[in-house]
């Protein structure tokens, strides 16, 4: 949460069979819970992260269930925040898949059904081959990964050559806790895929066929496999890249990035918004032994968006952008040097609610073969008097009409080959 996801399936001529599936996700601005943008830091439960859709049929026969879905969105203890927006929204998802339901039978109808879901398992086939010639290559490892929340992920990575397949097992990760970095297991299963995608330095399209050579292992109850009703919006946007790094770090591929997406949210009874603000790349080395260094103030791993322009930032939000910069000299030193992380100082010009979620504000990320460790990242509040509140790496608090944030995004480690 907050991402909604629209699915439509593609039927035959006979409308009868059900062919294909087409889906768009978003990430929508809010969709209600204890803060604006629906990150809050404080949750515990998921109905206090906003609303949870569980499988509804929001089209039939042609006709948008709006009745329905405005009663989803409004019909909770913490109601979304401005369902008219969700709507519109919700009708753009519709709209895509409404294009790739078309796109889809153009291409039926030009090559054949047959030709196309061929084509569509030789996708596959390509990647699963391609991870196994990267299993290949691969010894057994583990690696433990701390996080601020003193919890840790543990990972061990066997290699069976004779199959040409890898086990990845997180026993001995941190259980589930009362707080909102348990990531349900799609999405622990999304950052394996992630993973094995990235050591595949080839150039072929993300697809389930690179995690059929990976047998993964999470034990039930563990902050990688939650049960119902634990809060999970940290478990999308952090804890996800905590397994990322955890798996580099295992495979010996890459430093530490930043391993937060630094989840800015603020926002009032009329305007609500969501910023993900980027640090740090890591350097690394490719399969052949080359290496290289992090790129400066970009985003990493899943924290993979774009930022809203200052000038459009300005005109759409009552805030003044002071300051957004390079911190440099913050990447961890190696021969090849982690990337820099980012300073950004933001002004309120209204009273609003403002939240942190974020992590790599106690453990730093780790460099790579005795490379340095990036900086941490720091979120403070200079209040209009000129006193400073520091938050803690989770944390939500009240700014006036002339308060600041300030954030330091943390850095990425370096690499330093023997």
């Amino acid at each position: 949460m907050p991402d909604i996801t629209v699915v439509t399936p593609v039927f035959d001529d006979a409308e009868e069979e059900i062919l294909f599936y087409v889906a768009a996700r978003g990430h929508h601005a809010d969709v209600g819970g204890m803060a604006p943008g629906s990150a809050t830091p404080r949750a515990t439960h998921i109905d206090e992260e906003g609303v949870l859709i569980d499988n509804f049929k929001l089209v039939k026969r042609g006709i948008i269930d709006e009745t329905g879905m405005r009663k989803i969105l409004t019909d909770h203890p913490w109601p979304a925040r401005n369902p008219d927006q969700n709507m519109a929204d919700i009708r753009a998802h519709i709209a895509a898949n409404e294009m790739g339901v078309n796109e889809l039978r153009k291409m039926v109808a030009h090559f054949g059904l047959d030709v196309v879901q061929a084509y569509l398992q030789h996708v596959q086939d390509n990647a699963e081959e391609s991870v196994r010639r990267v299993i290949d290559a691969l010894s057994d490892c583990q690696y433990t990964y701390p996080t601020d929340n003193d919890q840790q992920i543990s990972v061990k990575i066997t290699v069976d050559r004779q199959k040409r397949e890898a086990t990845v097992d997180f026993t001995g990760t941190s259980p589930m806790a009362k707080n909102n970095f348990n990531a349900p297991e799609p999405v622990t299963r999304a950052a394996v895929l992630y993973v094995f995608r990235l050591m595949v330095e080839a150039d072929i399209p993300m697809n389930a066929g690179c995690l059929k050579p990976i047998n993964i292992i999470l034990p039930d109850g563990c902050m990688l496999k939650p049960e119902y009703p634990a809060a999970v919006i940290a478990g999308n946007t952090e804890t996800s890249q905590h397994v990322t790094n955890c798996l580099l770090m295992a495979l010996g591929a890459l430093a530490n990035a930043p391993g937060t997406m630094n989840n800015l949210t603020y926002g009032n009874d009329r305007y609500q918004n969501y910023e993900t603000i980027c640090g740090g790349a890591p350097a690394g080395r490719m399969n052949d032994g080359r290496g290289f260094a992090g790129a400066s103030g970009v985003h990493v791993h899943m924290t993979n968006t774009r930022m809203t322009d200052p000038e459009v930032l300005e005109m759409r939000y009552p805030v003044v952008l002071e300051e957004f910069s390079i911190r440099a000299g913050s990447g961890g030193k190696g021969k090849f040097d982690g990337g820099d992380g980012c300073t950004r100082i933001m002004r309120f010009l209204e009273d609003m609610d403002c939240a942190i979620l974020s992590s790599s504000r106690y453990h730093p990320p780790k460099g790579l073969d005795g490379g340095g460790d990036g900086e941490v990242g720091k979120t403070q509040i200079r209040r209009k008097d000129g006193s400073i509140d520091t938050l803690k790496h989770c944390d939500q608090t009240e700014v006036k009409a002339g308060d600041a944030v300030m954030l330091q995004t943390p850095a990425a480690g370096g690499y330093l080959p023997g």
